[in-house]
């Protein structure tokens, strides 16, 4: 049978992700001065504003309004008329402490109380998380939204270097893939809006797309005379950034994930210190994933973890292979449960608690090798 996916990827300069990164760079500095800091930041951009909130309870010392501005600078935003001026944006600030009645669960486990875990940790609060894994690319990612993250980071790339004149950091990526009995076999259609300066001619536009970041990008085997492209479909983004549209913190889940191709428990990550499980348990369902896979155990898996708050042990684990396991599935699943999926657990074994969180903020939380839950053991 033969079917068509589609996955999305954004840039760096997208609304969404530029808030993803102010609440990230505010969570690696908690982190880069107190590893123990409870971060939970939430970021909202909108027209010469960018509003910051959440709890934080941290002994570093840091200046969150700098933080954001030099976040937005990053990424290359410095025009108000179009988008946002990181040295003119107005910055507003309302952060609060961690509620004691969830610290207290955190701090304490409920097995910790009942002295069956001493010294445990419980989880920040209650959810259920995936994660994923397939064959069908060298990094055990979907190949749709494997692709779209490689072309939102390669237009990135062309803007920054200037390989590319007149480009701004709002874009969007669209990839679908062709599908032939479970297995991909070519892209039917690649969508690419990338916002671009005021005079700046569409056609250059589509054509410098097309030969410095489509072909560098996309394997020639799959596409065809059949594939289509729509690049600035609109034929005119100028308009971009908080100032085209508003942004916030999680907004990007599927983006973040596995473009659609796998279930999502619908906690977002970006923000969050590790103590949150909807980001250190999905973190650690797709390193288990992963591993499954690439030690030859399933050509495809998908992991679900479920939290209590306050209790340290996962309440539920689920995996599934869609048949294509080479053990059986309870063998998979005992090798699974060896593993402390504890939040304590998963922090030690990942080493969470270090400033690396801005490098996930962009093109994925997954696929990328410099990530601890990237890491191929033997199971």
């Amino acid at each position: 049978m033969r079917y068509l996916f589609t996955s999305e990827s954004v840039t760096e300069g997208h609304p969404d992700k530029l808030c993803d990164y102010i609440s990230d760079s505010v969570l690696d500095e908690c982190l880069k001065q107190d590893k123990n800091s409870r971060v939970a930041c939430e970021t909202l951009a909108s027209k010469g504003e960018v509003y910051i909130t959440g709890e934080i309870t941290t002994n570093a010392n840091i200046n969150i309004e700098q933080i954001a501005r030099n976040a937005i600078k990053e990424i290359g935003y410095n025009n108000a008329n179009i988008d946002i001026d990181y040295k003119t944006c107005k910055i507003i600030v309302n952060i609060s402490k961690q509620s004691s009645d969830i610290a207290m669960g955190v701090d304490k486990s409920l097995e910790d109380k009942e002295g069956e875990n001493a010294n445990s940790e419980g989880a920040g609060d209650q959810g259920i998380m995936f994660g994923f894994a397939c064959d069908e690319t060298e990094n055990y990612m979907p190949l749709p939204i494997d692709l779209a993250h490689k072309l939102a980071k390669k237009l990135t790339s062309v803007r920054k270097s200037k390989e590319i004149r007149g480009l701004r950091p709002d874009g969007k990526v669209q990839v679908t893939v062709e599908y032939d009995d479970g297995k991909p076999l070519r892209i039917d259609t690649i969508v690419l809006s990338t916002q671009h300066v005021d005079g700046k001619d569409i056609e250059e536009l589509r054509k410098e797309v097309k030969e410095k970041i489509i072909y560098k990008v996309i394997p020639k085997n799959l596409i065809d005379s059949n594939t289509k492209y729509y690049i600035n479909p609109t034929g005119r983004f100028v308009i971009g950034g908080p100032l085209g549209d508003s942004g916030l913190t999680g907004r990007k889940i599927i983006v973040d994930t596995y473009g659609g191709y796998a279930r999502h428990g619908g906690g977002a990550f970006s923000g969050k210190d590790p103590t949150k499980v909807d980001r250190s348990a999905s973190y650690m369902a797709r390193f288990l994933a992963k591993n499954i896979v690439a030690n030859w155990y399933a050509r495809k898996c998908e992991i679900q973890l479920s939290y209590a708050i306050g209790v340290a042990k996962p309440v539920s684990i689920f995996v599934d292979t869609f048949g294509t396991e080479t053990i059986p599935v309870s063998a998979i699943i005992n090798k699974v449960e060896k593993f402390d999926l504890t939040p304590r657990g998963i922090i030690n074994y990942l080493d969470l608690q270090r400033p690396i969180y801005k490098l996930t903020t962009n093109y994925g939380h997954f696929g990328k090798d410099n990530l601890p839950w990237e890491k191929v053991v033997k199971m």
